[in-house]
């Protein structure tokens, strides 16, 4: 996400960023430190994976939003063929996010990247796009930022020992 955030940020600002079936559940702080208006979020939730395709295609025929980022796992080559259709007709920044599993599956896409996570940050591998193949990766230094870094590097954690109640032991009499 932190790739696609100066692309939402900059749209951010005029349109709603739809998120649809994200697999973790979004993070407002983290995306207002990318840059990104928390406010013009919008999470859709699909109970399953055609709710989901259908959801993204009527975003995208709207033009109602200035960028869409979908999630799947598994999606067949004549839903992308819809969706790319729709995307062509719009305006709107469109990614879909799939596993590296998938790298390898045929796609309609004019542009495939894999991201993969390395040392100084990511590696990005161009796997479909127009003009002739990538040499190599292109690697993308993603240093944490300064916000995020503590003086003090490390949080000291020790164990609190709480004090046990004491129990009085009342005699029962008849």
């Amino acid at each position: 996400m932190r790739l696609l955030g100066p692309a939402m940020a900059a749209v951010s600002d005029k349109r709603s960023i739809a998120l649809i079936a994200p697999q973790q559940i979004p993070n407002a702080h983290g995306y207002a430190f990318m840059g990104i208006n928390p406010s013009k979020l919008m999470w859709l939730k699909a109970a399953k994976s055609s709710d989901a395709l259908w959801g993204a295609e009527q975003i995208l025929r709207a033009g109602s939003c200035g960028a869409l980022v979908l999630w799947q796992q598994h999606i067949r080559a004549e839903s992308l063929r819809r969706l790319l259709l729709a995307a062509q007709s719009s305006e709107m920044l469109f990614v879909v996010m799939r596993p590296l599993a998938r790298a390898q599956d045929s796609s309609p896409a004019p542009l495939r990247i894999a991201v993969r996570a390395v040392a100084e940050g990511v590696a990005v591998e161009l796997i479909k796009r127009k003009g002739p193949a990538a040499p190599a990766p292109i690697m993308v230094k993603l240093s944490p930022s300064p916000n995020l870094i503590s003086e003090h590097r490390r949080v000291q954690r020790r164990t609190v020992e709480l004090p046990t109640p004491a129990v009085e032991h009342a005699a029962i009499t008849e």
